[in-house]
C-alpha cells in the first residue's frame, strides 16, 4: 500500500491534476478527505487566522507542527505543509524538512519572501523578496536534508506578488528548479487569471506547475487543464472563510431570534459531530472493555 507520500507524488508523476483543500484543524482535514480531494493543504493563513492572528509569521513553527501532526493522525490524505519562508536561513530549513517529514507531511511549501513576510494578497501590503541565490541555497537544504525521496519539496516564487514581473517570475523559477525543487508555486495576486497563464505557458522548466487561484477564482479545471502544465490546484482559504461565514450567520440568527429554535433545524445535528469524532468506536470499546 503506497503511503501518503508516495501516492502524492504518483498522482504528480502521472499528470493527473491534484485538486488540494485548505485545512486549519483535524475536523476540517476529516471533512476535505470526506469531499474527495486528493490532498491537504496545511495553511499558514487558516493556521493564523484560527488564533486570531494576522498572517506575518506570528505562528511558530512548533503550534504548526502540532496541527501537520493532529491533521495527519485524523486523514490519510497526503498533507501539503506551508511553511512560508522555512522559518530562517537554510540551517532553520534543514531542521524544518526533518520536523516536517517526522510529523507526517507529505510535501512542503517553501516561499522566496523575506523573513518576517507578510500575507500575499493584502492589499499595498510589503513584500519583499530575498536573493535569488540565497533562495536556491534554501531549496537545495531541503531536498538534500529529506530522508524520503517521495517528499516533495515545492518552490514558491512571490515575483509576481512583489510586482517584479514575468521575467524576473521565471528567472527564479528556473533557479529553484535547478536547485532541486520537485514543484513551482506560482502566485498571483490579480483578479484574473491572465497573468498566471501566461507565466505557465512561458515556463520551459521540467518542473510541474502549482497554482492558488484565490483572488483568480475564475481559473476553473477546464482553464487549468488547457495550458497542460499545472499539476495540482490548492483552494488556499476557503475553509476558514466558510466557517467564518456560517458562523456569523448563524450566530446572528441566534442573538436575533432570540434563541436557536429557528436555526437548530438549519445546521447538521449533533449526531453528525458524533460521527465526525468516531464516538461509534469509543461506545464499542467501552462495550468490549469496561467491565
Amino acid at each position: 500500500m503506497l503511503t501518503s507520500r508516495a501516492s502524492l507524488r504518483a498522482h504528480i508523476c502521472a499528470g493527473r491534476l491534484a485538486h488540494v483543500m485548505a485545512a486549519h484543524s483535524p475536523l476540517s482535514a476529516i471533512l476535505a478527505e470526506e469531499a474527495g480531494f486528493d490532498g491537504i493543504w496545511a495553511s499558514g493563513f487558516e493556521l493564523s487566522a484560527l488564533y486570531g492572528l494576522p498572517d506575518a509569521s506570528l505562528v511558530s513553527m512548533t503550534r504548526h507542527l502540532d496541527m501537520v501532526r493532529s491533521m495527519a493522525e485524523q486523514s490519510s490524505l497526503p498533507i501539503i505543509a506551508d511553511i512560508d519562508t522555512g522559518f530562517g536561513n537554510a540551517i532553520n530549513v534543514i531542521y524544518a524538512i526533518q520536523q516536517y517529514e517526522r510529523a507526517g507531511a507529505a510535501a512542503v511549501v517553501i516561499e522566496d519572501k523575506a523573513f518576517p513576510k507578510v500575507t500575499s494578497l493584502l492589499a499595498d501590503g510589503r513584500q519583499e523578496l530575498i536573493r535569488t541565490e540565497e533562495f536556491a541555497g534554501k531549496i537545495r537544504a531541503a531536498v538534500a536534508t529529506r530522508a524520503d525521496a517521495d517528499f516533495l519539496v515545492i518552490a514558491r516564487t512571490e515575483a509576481l506578488i512583489a510586482e517584479l514581473g514575468e521575467a524576473e517570475a521565471l528567472k527564479r523559477a528556473k533557479s529553484y528548479e535547478e536547485a532541486g525543487a520537485d514543484m513551482i508555486l506560482i502566485h498571483s495576486k490579480r483578479k484574473m487569471p491572465d497573468e498566471v497563464e501566461s507565466f505557465v505557458r512561458a515556463w520551459r522548466g521540467e518542473a510541474p506547475i502549482v497554482i492558488v487561484p484565490t483572488a483568480y477564482p475564475e481559473m476553473n479545471e477546464s482553464r487549468i487543464r488547457a495550458l497542460g502544465k499545472i499539476a495540482m490546484v490548492i483552494y488556499g482559504n476557503h475553509a476558514i472563510r466558510a466557517a467564518v461565514t456560517a458562523m456569523k450567520d448563524v450566530f446572528a440568527r441566534i442573538r436575533a431570534d432570540g434563541g436557536i429554535h429557528r436555526i437548530d433545524p438549519e445546521i447538521v445535528p449533533v449526531e453528525e459531530i458524533f460521527r465526525l469524532q468516531k464516538m461509534d468506536a469509543v461506545k464499542a470499546n467501552e462495550n468490549r472493555f469496561l467491565w
